[in-house]
């Protein structure tokens, strides 16, 4: 169990040996060591995997009630000036100047090779700032992009700064996640739907931006919230019987049966939107006037073939694990795992990964290589386990 939930939490590419005291450290960072949270370096963060419950305990919990998540290791950066959209459309693929007010759209920052730098999510708040939550593996590096670009623009004339939020940012995660925070709220949370945000007071902390998002695949929010009210927020969401603290353990169990991707597992900057079959990220507008980077690799694969493609698989037996060799039914290599676990909920094994174009139909039966045996695994469509966004009728 110790080393499942270990690998599941904290992909390699993320983490180096380094001593847990010379990590970062979020806001929450003594209340996770109060609370029994066994801490692992994540991206240079000290961060919980789990806490008393076990993995599958927390994970199934997230999906039946809900858990709360510290997130405050991911990048919350504020855009401002009257350029800022032209600003964030010259580094992401997404249409940005079609968000309505306080309206938010999953993106991605992608390089003149077509290869994705970073997911991130981008918010058009009504207080005149896009509010930007990109991954704490590519916290520098997209800093240096976006500091880099906003200069670049100033020096043309441009009217946009940014701005790093200090906010610890809480993921409240699962199917009763709304109806714990709809107690300590005054707005009507039914009218908020799926990546739309607002700021409210939440059980009396002035001042929180609460979006309806979630990397779980549930219903849920997260929450920025002010760095010095966090541990005093936390704690009062815990009083209610049906919150649990979870961490980066179930964390990865959960999006993966969502089919969602991990930035440096299932995407970066050898892979392209098309091949990570995040197409639908790619605005229409955006796609017409090629106007993002890397659209001249991009765009001409939408309606061409790549010669790989990401794919959910399921299978039985022993478990499938990163960097695993995908085989055709012949015993020849098509492709590598990037990320795969037992899924909790279905019983089975679940796994992303590439394969050649010709393979990743639906329905396609492959194989894994596991320990030197071939073990069958079904091209299968995401997400795993059916999603419960709070969409309005």
């Amino acid at each position: 169990q110790e080393s499942a939930s270990r690998r599941a939490a904290v992909p390699g590419r993320h983490t180096c040996q380094l001593p847990l005291d010379s990590l970062k450290q979020t806001p929450l960072h003594a209340f996770h060591r109060q609370q029994g949270g066994r801490m692992v370096n994540f991206a240079g963060w000290s961060m919980p995997v789990q806490y008393a419950l076990s993995h599958l305990e927390s994970h199934l919990h997230t999906r039946q009630h809900c858990s709360l998540f510290d997130v405050s290791h991911m990048l919350q950066t504020k855009v401002f000036g009257r350029d800022r959209v032209k600003f964030m459309e010259s580094l992401v693929v997404g249409d940005i100047a079609e968000l309505k007010p306080d309206q938010g759209t999953l993106s991605l920052f992608t390089n003149e090779e077509g290869g994705i730098l970073d997911d991130l999510i981008v918010t058009s708040t009504s207080e005149q700032h896009l509010y930007v939550v990109s991954n704490a593996g590519c916290r520098e590096k997209d800093w240096a992009l976006m500091q880099g670009r906003a200069e670049e623009l100033r020096a043309a004339g441009a009217d946009v700064h940014l701005e790093v939020s200090e906010n610890a940012l809480l993921a409240l995660q699962g199917p009763s996640a709304v109806q714990v925070l709809q107690t300590g709220v005054s707005d009507d949370l039914a009218k908020l739907p799926f990546m739309s945000s607002a700021v409210m007071g939440v059980f009396g902390v002035p001042g929180c931006r609460v979006t309806r998002c979630g990397y779980t695949g549930e219903d849920g929010v997260e929450i920025s919230v002010p760095m010095g009210r966090a541990v005093e927020l936390v704690e009062l969401l815990l009083r209610d019987p049906q919150v649990q603290l979870a961490g980066l353990a179930a964390r990865d169990s959960l999006r993966l049966e969502a089919g969602l991707c991990l930035y440096g597992s299932d995407i970066d900057e050898t892979t392209t939107p098309v091949e990570a079959a995040l197409v639908w990220t790619l605005g229409k507008r955006r796609r017409v006037a090629m106007d993002f980077p890397g659209a001249k690799v991009i765009v001409p694969q939408i309606k061409g073939k790549v010669k790989r493609k990401r794919v959910g698989l399921i299978s039985t037996g022993p478990p499938i694990r990163p960097h695993m060799h995908i085989l055709s039914l012949e015993g020849r290599p098509i492709g590598e795992v990037t990320s795969g676990c037992p899924s909790p909920c279905l019983k089975k094994n679940v796994a992303m990964g590439y394969v050649a174009g010709e393979q990743s139909r639906v329905g396609t039966v492959l194989a894994v290589e596991v320990r030197k045996k071939s073990c069958p695994a079904l091209v299968t469509r995401m997400p795993f386990v059916p999603t419960r966004y709070h969409t309005l009728k």
